[in-house]
């Protein structure tokens, strides 16, 4: 064990890791969202695609276990299940696929992902027809595939959930409670396929540190008042990550 925590820590890059989980956790802070949009530009550049949803996995599991029970008062357990249920279904399709593609593709698919939400977040585009269970079942599916193959399962379901008419606490509880299940459905799959890698879960863990000195400094600095300017800043955090990750600046 001791070995393997050398290993962590002596990670090429490990600082710029650091700078991007506490980037991330800046922006979660103050804004709700935007972890996986900062963080994974920031991780393509240091390490292998897998370890770098692996560190991110990690670092998210730590910040919401307090929550976890409370969030479960508040949920919609039906959508709850069949967003899971959807997500466990194409979450291995998109590991398979995961493993086929280099650390260059893996960098622009991210980035893409990451600048696609935010476009669709600035021009408020999002599915305004009836939640009927298939469908739900079907945002957790596409959420499970992106989950898998970018380590970004959030934006369907964000997207999905941003024409919802139920009360804000139930979809943010059952946000919170989808992403946290579904760190761990990806963490259990890759175990499955005998991936799981003790290294860069360490590394997740470690980044999880920075993240949650991240996310009180970003709850400290925010003020209800002014929440217009803290989503045009992390707009435009997320931009400049998502576009300093593409491999085009490694000439």
């Amino acid at each position: 064990m001791g070995e393997t925590l050398l290993a962590a820590i002596q990670t090429e890059g490990l600082w710029f890791l650091v700078c991007g989980a506490l980037i991330a956790g800046v922006v979660r802070g103050f804004s709700g969202f935007g972890t996986a949009m900062i963080y994974l530009p920031f991780a393509a550049q240091v390490v292998p695609p897998l370890w770098a949803i692996l560190t991110l996995m990690a670092m998210d599991l730590v910040g919401p276990i307090p929550l976890i029970k409370p969030a479960f008062k508040d949920a919609q357990r039906r959508d709850l299940l069949l967003l899971l249920g959807g997500s466990l279904c194409l979450l291995p399709v998109g590991l398979a696929l995961l493993s086929t593609i280099s650390p260059e593709t893996y960098r622009y698919l991210v980035s893409s992902i990451s600048i696609v939400l935010l476009l669709c977040l600035v021009f408020g585009l999002r599915y305004s027809g009836k939640m009927y269970p298939p469908l739900v079942a079907a945002v957790g599916g596409l959420a499970g595939f992106s989950g898998g193959l970018g380590g970004v399962p959030g934006p369907p379901v964000i997207l999905f959930y941003m024409a919802s008419t139920l009360p804000v606490r139930v979809v943010r509880a059952n946000m919170m409670l989808f992403l946290f299940f579904t760190d761990i459905l990806i963490i259990s799959v890759v175990g499955i396929r005998g991936e799981l890698y003790i290294t860069p879960l360490i590394i997740g863990l470690l980044m999880a540190v920075p993240n949650g000195i991240g996310n009180l400094i970003g709850a400290a600095i925010f003020n209800p008042d002014k929440a217009g300017i803290y989503k045009a800043v992390a707009y435009m955090v997320i931009a400049a990550s998502a576009i300093m990750g593409l491999p085009i600046w490694n000439g």
